[in-house]
């Protein structure tokens, strides 16, 4: 670490400490705990992304700062209450690189070699924290969908797993029909759950990762949504007044012309 990067992680610190005191601190931060601290914790990881998605560089250095001082937040928290520091928190995850990385900081070994050590390191490691299941340590905080392929992908390391696409694929129909044949909201809601656990699986099946999918999807169709807006307002018409089946004609125009075809 250099000396301005080493400073300005310091003055982070130090600036974290100010807020936190008890006596002359910032009354916001200092009322705040791990749980009312979560939710911005994930909202801004999140912001991280959509900055990566937007190739938005500038935007990204304020968004990983943002981020940034979660931890801090968090460490600071844990420190006043004599857990750890902020400098345990480094020295765990470099522990845990070096050791997850024997052929870079240690012996060299083959590409197939460094996935098997992985895998083993990684199981050693759930087992130290009292794993028992296949399934521990998969984060409940995790949005539904990728939380849903990464317990897919534990029971498949098991070989809990369907052998080809052709049972996933008959088991979202199975689902449909269940779906439709629930009766009360109890009900539908957990077949609703199946029925999306199952496209999950299949979309694992054909190599899609389900959270990147529906992102693309809602990305494309937000951006058609308002082009049928703009598309509208051209016309001289307000979208809401207009009867489905005229919308539905601005949908296929927005499409179209998305496509770069005649509308």
């Amino acid at each position: 670490m250099n000396e301005a990067t080493s400073t300005q992680v310091g003055r982070l610190l130090t600036i974290m400490a100010r807020l936190r005191d008890p006596a002359n601190g910032c009354e916001w931060d200092r009322d705040q705990t791990y749980e009312t601290i979560v939710p911005y914790t994930i909202e801004e990881a999140y912001e991280v992304a959509d900055a990566i998605a937007r190739a938005d560089m500038v935007d990204l250095r304020e968004e990983l700062g943002d981020l940034l001082l979660q931890v801090v937040f968090h460490a600071r928290m844990a420190e006043e209450a004599g857990h750890f520091a902020f400098a345990d928190v480094a020295a765990a995850i470099a522990d845990k690189l070096e050791a997850r990385h024997p052929h870079i900081f240690g012996d060299d070994m083959s590409a197939t070699a460094q996935t098997q050590r992985w895998e083993t390191i990684k199981h050693a490691e759930r087992s130290a924290k009292g794993a028992t299941s296949a399934l521990d340590g998969v984060a409940l905080a995790l949005p539904a969908l990728m939380r849903a392929e990464k317990l897919q992908k534990r029971a498949a390391r098991v070989g809990f797993d369907w052998p080809d696409a052709e049972g996933p694929k008959a088991k979202i129909l199975e689902e449909l029909d269940e779906l439709a044949a629930a009766e009360s909201d109890a009900e539908r809601t957990m077949e609703a759950g199946d029925l999306l656990f199952s496209v999950v699986n299949y979309l694992r099946s054909q190599g899609i990762a389900p959270e990147d999918a529906l992102r693309a999807g809602n990305a494309k169709f937000e951006r058609r949504f308002r082009a049928m807006e703009t598309l509208s307002q051209k016309d001289g018409r307000e979208f809401a007044a207009l009867t489905l089946e005229e919308q539905e004609s601005y949908w296929r125009a927005a499409k179209a012309s998305e496509r770069g075809e005649a509308s």
